[in-house]
């Protein structure tokens, strides 16, 4: 599914994590990751976002992840709740 539309999910609250999604004009997914534990679980942040770009069949996107310490389960969701919004005909 192509990107048609920005989209966000989540807040920089405390264990929370900020996911934006932006269209691209070629069929690439291109994910960006900032985290206040980068250095502990940064690959595995980025990780997570590959796959779950991967199971939603996304294309054509940038991907902005701004991580606040959320726990997996969160990011999941978010990142779930950003790739829908984006692609979603109005």
């Amino acid at each position: 599914m192509k990107a048609l539309r920005s989209s966000v999910a989540g807040s920089l609250e405390s264990s929370d994590v900020l996911v934006s999604v932006s269209p691209r004009d070629d069929g690439n997914i291109e994910i960006s990751v900032e985290s206040i534990v980068f250095r502990q679980f940064g690959p595995r942040i980025r990780s997570v976002a590959e796959e779950a770009a991967a199971a939603s069949g996304i294309e054509g996107a940038t991907v902005a992840v701004n991580d606040r310490g959320a726990l997996e389960c969160t990011l999941r969701a978010r990142l779930e709740t950003a790739f829908e919004r984006a692609t979603e005909a109005r």
